[in-house]
Parts: structure tokens; C-alpha cells; sequence
């Protein structure tokens, strides 16, 4: 056991009260099997091969699916961003996630949407994410490859939290976003294009802040089973990229 990713029970007890409530028969320990889950996202395994040390796989497999469905992986991580104190600054930024061709094989006429679609030569998932200035993330937001960053942010645009500026880059650069920004009270940091008629200025040393997202996104990335999506459908697939963001940002302390 000693090889294997194990949750806390400090780490256990911030996130315990977000758990659905067990009805007649109680469930197996949620802190091996919770563990087990974030071994298999980390590593890039198939659920079958889990560690023994986690229990059998048919029951991490059924534990993630089943709180997938529910939602109680995006709940826990917002449940801790809105205990996470308020920020000035926020940073909006998006990347793509390549698409295994297992996870391309829902059909489309299914009831739920994939966020699946062809971009950088290939099956790809968009994953847009805003943070606060520490570089934690806020809000997850999946979309097709193809999307456009700018139209894609409209979606989170009214959740976004309250806060004094927006930093982004030129891909966010239009008059639309800047104008539902403008409506909160916020000020966009956001470098316009070369060509637009309207050369909008921003604050260059408050920039640079911006490569906090983009640390975001690598340790992220080093998770593998976010690095490449195995997942079919799409709330499954944000279903873990949530749960290694609760893991990364809001519960490990190291």
C-alpha cells in the first residue's frame, strides 16, 4: 500500500460532507475507493487495472460512473472554490485535449452531448477554465475542439465570480466579451488583435500574472487519463478533470 496514491483523512474530512448520503447498505470505504479513482485518472489505466490494494475494480469503476452521473464531483469543487475566499483577479484561458477513438465512440443522436469534434488534425475536446490569481481552478467548462475561444466563453461568462479584472489573451479579444465583462463591473486585461480597428490598452505588468493558468494546465495535463480522453461521455470526462483539480489545488496542501 505503500506505492499507492491514498487520501488523507484531513483531506477526507474537507470533502466528506459533499458525499451523497448512503441509503441501506453502506457503502464500501470512500476513502480506498476515492483513492483508487484519482490513482486510475493520475496513471491513465484502465479501470480493470487498479491496484488490488484499492478493492475490486468493478466497484471504483461503478463508484466514479454513478457520482459522475449525479454530479458530485463538480459540486465538491464548487463547493470548496466558494469556500475558497473571493480573488481581484481572474484568468481565462482554454486548451485542447486529444480524443482516443474509444472515447469518439458514442453515437451523436445519444442523449448526451460528447464535446467531441475535429481540430489540430484529429478528434479533440476543448477544456476552458477560469482561475483565481493563485492559479486554482474556479469554473470548468468542456466544449468541441472546434469552438471558438471568445464564443465558448460566453457560456461561463454569468458565472464567472465577482472580481476587479479579467486577464485572458487575444484569443478573448472581441467587443462582445468585453461588454458582458463590462456589465459585472469588471476591467478586461486582454491584448487586442494587431488588426482590429480599435487598439484596446491593458495593463502589460498585470499580464504577465497570466502564466498562472497556464501552470494550471500543465499539472493538470500530467494527469493522464485528462491528458488523453478515454471517456465517452462528456460528463463523465469533466467528472475527473474535476476531481484532479480538487485533488491538485484545493485539498493537497504540499
Amino acid at each position: 500500500m505503500s506505492d499507492l496514491l491514498m487520501l488523507t483523512p484531513e483531506q477526507m474530512r474537507r470533502i466528506e460532507p459533499y458525499f451523497p448520503l448512503s441509503h441501506g447498505i453502506p457503502r464500501v470505504d470512500d476513502r480506498r475507493v476515492l483513492s483508487g479513482i484519482l490513482f486510475v485518472i493520475r496513471n491513465g489505466l484502465r479501470w480493470r487495472d487498479a491496484p488490488a490494494g484499492y478493492g475490486p475494480h468493478k466497484t471504483i469503476y461503478n463508484r466514479f460512473i454513478r457520482w459522475s452521473r449525479l454530479g458530485v464531483f463538480n459540486r465538491i469543487l464548487a463547493e470548496l472554490v466558494a469556500r475558497g475566499g473571493g480573488t481581484d483577479k481572474l484568468m481565462i484561458d482554454a486548451t485542447h485535449l486529444k480524443a482516443h477513438r474509444t472515447a469518439a465512440s458514442l453515437l451523436k443522436k445519444g442523449l448526451l452531448p460528447r464535446c467531441i469534434g475535429r481540430s489540430r488534425g484529429g478528434l479533440t475536446t476543448k477544456l476552458q477554465v477560469v482561475c483565481d490569481d493563485k492559479g486554482r481552478p474556479l469554473l470548468l467548462h468542456l466544449s468541441e475542439g472546434q469552438a471558438n475561444d471568445h464564443k465558448t466563453a460566453a457560456a461561463v461568462v454569468e458565472q464567472l465570480p465577482p472580481a476587479r479584472f479579467l486577464l485572458a489573451d487575444r484569443a478573448y479579444s472581441s467587443a462582445a466579451f468585453r461588454a458582458a465583462l463590462a456589465e459585472r463591473g469588471m476591467t478586461p486585461c486582454i491584448p487586442p488583435h494587431a488588426k482590429h480597428r480599435i487598439q484596446h490598452s491593458y495593463d502589460a505588468v498585470l499580464y504577465r500574472e497570466r502564466h498562472r493558468i497556464e501552470n494550471t494546465f500543465a499539472r493538470l495535463k500530467d494527469w493522464r487519463r485528462i491528458h488523453t480522453r478515454y471517456d465517452r461521455c462528456a460528463h463523465a470526462f469533466l467528472s475527473a478533470i474535476a476531481l484532479a483539480a480538487t485533488f491538485i489545488f484545493w485539498i493537497n496542501e504540499s
